[in-house]
């Protein structure tokens, strides 16, 4: 929960659970999802062409819809990208995996099909997106190289999304170069890891030398200057104060693994606070 203190402060009550919960989740074989992070906050796809009849209903979190619409917007993908899959219960990933198993095989299957409560898209936060022109392939969608589809590449970081499984990231991910799923995690988490080259994984073991105390990580985007830092999250609730105005963006995700990221967007046009 984050409330306002005084005339120029934030405070944020971190609980426990909040561990398991934001746009920075990291969700894989070793860290699976403990707890649906917005299976209450989910939305239709509704005003995005749908590449695939395989999901009945097709959802996606909300920040994580409206800027992949804002995304395809701005690239002009809207005539030739479509929304393959998004968000999946685990008894619907526990279907998929099976039938992989028995049409593609173990080798096939364990490179792109990821267990029941290690799959990203049983967050909403994950779609696959593809040419919705071809015979759409629902495992390995076609996403070409060039055209409006290079255009969704470079502008993705801009809107929160990253491509989340590259070539050369196999040994941290264990799952092949998907060039067609991309997960929601943010701005400006997206850009800083689409600078440096890193996978989820290495950001989140990156944000862990951002301390409370310690050196904050810091990122201008626009008329903001972002801060970001790493809080370790133990048994008991925690109560942060941050000097920051009152209207001041503060966002607190956790990492699915042992803490929480707090990002704080400074307005550069009003001036910072201490």
């Amino acid at each position: 929960m984050i409330g306002v203190v005084g005339t120029a402060g934030r405070v944020i009550h971190i609980q426990p659970s909040m561990v398991y919960r934001g746009h920075l989740v990291l969700i894989n074989s070793e860290y699976p999802l403990r707890q649906a992070p917005y299976s209450k906050s989910l939305a239709p796809v509704e005003s995005l062409a749908h590449a695939s009849t395989h999901e009945r209903v097709m959802r996606l979190e909300r920040s994580c819809l409206q800027q992949l619409e804002a995304l395809l917007d701005a690239c002009g993908g809207r005539g030739g990208i479509g929304v393959v899959s998004g968000y999946r219960t685990a008894m619907e990933q526990q279907r998929i995996y099976d039938r992989s198993l028995v049409e593609n095989g173990e080798i096939f299957t364990a490179s792109y099909v990821a267990r029941p409560g290690e799959s990203e898209h049983q967050t909403g936060l994950a779609a696959d997106v593809g040419d919705k022109h071809t015979g759409v392939d629902y495992l390995c969608p076609s996403f070409p190289e060039g055209g409006v589809y290079a255009s969704f590449r470079k502008l993705a970081a801009e809107h929160g999304f990253i491509q989340r499984y590259k070539q050369g990231k196999e040994h941290l991910t264990h799952i092949a170069c998907e060039p067609w799923h991309f997960r929601y995690v943010g701005v400006p988490h997206a850009i800083i890891m689409e600078q440096y080259g890193m996978c989820l994984e290495e950001y989140t073991y990156y944000l862990k030398q951002f301390t409370l105390k310690g050196p904050h990580l810091f990122k201008k985007v626009k008329e903001h200057l972002v801060e970001i830092y790493f809080v370790p999250v133990h048994e008991e609730e925690q109560v942060l104060t941050i000097k920051a105005r009152p209207e001041t963006r503060v966002e607190c995700s956790g990492n699915n693994v042992d803490g929480c990221i707090i990002t704080i967007f400074h307005d550069l046009r009003k001036g910072l606070v201490g």
